[in-house]
């Protein structure tokens, strides 16, 4: 079932703790719309995540560099600094200082831009409306890969 953005609900059995720290996977939520920031932080959190929010793309360039986050939830159409430049900002950042690639999920109601996304350095892709597992196993699996 496909939920709405004004229900909340708790994922059965979710728990993402680092084995080699023993500390929550600290997750970076990027959202211009408030609910769904609350509606993706109760979920994650609710998993076992850490979960940080950033309601602008400006504020989430800063927040990578200060908060460190394990992998960023990326929604595109924002106003300002949308998502597609601050992936690309990022994956600049990377390239130019050789940091390490931190895994990049993008989240959209526009599926049409997943191709864009993924050819600016996306690890993965989510459609919204979506299921609160789907985004939690699509986290655990990417960050899976990226180690």
């Amino acid at each position: 079932m496909l939920l709405g953005f004004d229900e909340v609900t708790v994922p059965v059995s979710c728990n993402m703790s680092d084995k080699k720290n023993d500390r929550l996977q600290r997750i970076l939520v990027v959202d211009d719309e408030p609910r769904i920031l609350r509606f993706v932080k109760t979920n994650l959190c609710c998993c076992g995540f850490e979960v940080i929010t950033a309601s602008d793309g400006e504020n989430a360039l800063s927040m990578i560099n200060s908060e460190k986050p394990d992998l960023m939830i990326l929604d595109i159409f924002m106003p300002g600094l949308d998502g597609f430049e601050v992936l690309q900002r990022l994956r600049e950042t990377e390239n130019h200082n050789g940091s390490a690639h931190m895994p990049v999920i993008v989240f959209s109601a526009h599926s049409s831009v997943s191709t864009k996304a993924l050819d600016l350095g996306a690890d993965d892709f989510i459609a919204k409306p979506f299921q609160p597992e789907e985004m939690a196993e699509k986290i655990r699996k990417t960050i899976t890969l990226s180690v």
